[in-house]
């Protein structure tokens, strides 16, 4: 059996057992949400509908979900001690399997809510991670996944075992006599999670080989970013021509993908679709797929794909804007083009306010749909209009008998206006500053700067 056909015995098997697991989701959420925080933003509804997504994005059977409105959160259980009971008595008359908390659990709380339930409980970390897990495919992926949840198990080993009073002797790479199970585990955590390390950093010395390669060529990066299942996946097979997994689910892909791009005067770029975020991501995640997301911090433009669609949208986009602080992304301004997706999904009316508050507000992001196709030539001018700062324009005229010539300035540069002239082929092209001078050296007798 090839690995392939492992992975996905084993996807048919995890599926299998996943749809036949009654699960009820709790969306518990503090009533005074501080101001300016997304969470201030979001509808219980909206909120609701995502926690239900997440869980039934690895195939769970939800067979309820609600939402708790709380004045403040109990040390012991989250939640206060009547909506426990309430919960637990609804968990034995539906036959609940598993209760997905949608929020972040102590190893405390989740333990004592499993003996009040009588059921397994998650929160909203481990579900994420568990999507993550299932959906990574390549070696990188599956390392950053694994990273991530061995950061969370040591956390929670506290829960995990019945038999911390008892102490074991052994060998050395056992540990030493009298070291407790616990210890045991969490050292042998510890130090496979410094292997992990060490193979990621390894990864991201060679994802920077490649970008100082790419540099050479060079080809500016465009990174796709934006919340879970805002069509970024969808954006870039229509920019791209690929056939990407693209569908109505969260966390559809975690593998990052990059293809060539041709734009419109010429020239190149690659263009990379990122995993989505997501509200409250789980530290340990960010932190494990930092690797992955240097591709972001390096890009040369990056495009922030928004559902318009969706009721929590400026919520959502926050939420984006909050991560890239996290993973360092400077000067942001000057190099994010905001586009607002699924303008197929919104009716005359709707489109016509889009349109009057951008009006009012100034505002230039696109309104494009990725399905449909709608608004996205705009969006290839934008992106070649934002790579296009800081670079020179430069007039040349050339002998219509340099054929050489001329193929090479396709190549190197961006042929802005070409017209016939009596004294020869008269151009203007457009060149990143550091080709500049490359340019004035190889056709010095006619190069003169245009602006």
């Amino acid at each position: 059996m090839t690995a392939a056909e492992s992975r996905s015995a084993l996807d048919n098997r995890e599926r299998a057992v996943a749809s036949g697991t009654r699960t009820h989701v709790v969306c518990p959420y503090l009533s005074r949400a501080p101001a300016g925080e997304s969470a201030a933003l979001r509808s219980p509804d909206a909120r609701r509908e995502e926690a239900v997504g997440l869980a039934r994005a690895i195939v769970l059977d939800v067979v309820g979900a609600e939402t708790v409105s709380l004045a403040a959160i109990r040390p012991a259980t989250y939640l206060g001690k009547g909506k426990v009971e309430s919960i637990a008595a609804e968990t034995k008359a539906d036959s609940i399997d598993l209760v997905v908390m949608d929020c972040a659990l102590s190893p405390v709380q989740q333990r004592n809510l499993e003996r009040a339930f009588g059921c397994k409980v998650i929160d909203r970390t481990g579900l994420i991670l568990e999507i993550f897990g299932r959906r990574a495919r390549t070696a990188e992926g599956a390392l950053q996944v694994e990273l991530a949840h061995l950061a969370y198990q040591k956390s929670r080993l506290v829960r995990s075992w019945t038999h911390l009073e008892r102490q074991r002797g052994g060998f050395g790479f056992l540990g030493g006599p009298g070291e407790t199970q616990i210890e045991t585990d969490r050292r042998l955590i510890s130090e496979r999670m410094v292997r992990i390390e060490r193979e990621l950093d390894s990864i991201k010395r060679t994802r920077a080989l490649h970008r100082a390669s790419r540099a050479d060529v060079p080809y500016p990066i465009v990174a796709l970013v934006g919340y879970t299942n805002a069509g970024k996946s969808t954006l870039f097979n229509r920019l791209t021509r690929a056939e990407v997994m693209a569908a109505d689910m969260l966390f559809a892909t975690l593998d990052p993908t990059m293809r060539l791009i041709k734009l419109p005067h010429g020239g190149s770029a690659i263009l990379s679709d990122t995993v989505g975020f997501i509200s409250d991501l789980p530290t340990m995640l960010i932190s494990a797929f930092r690797a992955t997301l240097e591709e972001v911090r390096a890009a040369d433009a990056i495009v922030h794909v928004r559902d318009i669609s969706h009721a929590d949208s400026e919520a959502q986009s926050q939420d984006v804007e909050t991560i890239l602080t996290e993973l360092g992304v400077a000067d942001r301004a000057d190099r994010v083009i905001e586009v607002l997706n699924k303008l197929d999904r919104l009716d005359a009316e709707a489109r016509a306010g889009l349109a009057e508050t951008q009006a009012t507000r100034n505002a230039t992001p696109l309104a494009v749909s990725a399905l449909t196709g709608e608004g996205i030539d705009r969006l290839i001018a934008a992106i070649e209009e934002r790579l296009a700062r800081g670079r020179s324009l430069i007039e040349l005229t050339l002998d219509p008998a340099d054929g050489q010539g001329l193929h090479w300035l396709y190549e190197h540069a961006e042929v802005m206006s070409r017209s016939d002239e009596h004294d020869g082929l008269r151009l203007t092209v457009r060149v990143a500053p550091d080709q500049v001078e490359r340019v004035k050296r190889r056709f010095a007798e006619t190069a003169g700067r245009a602006g």
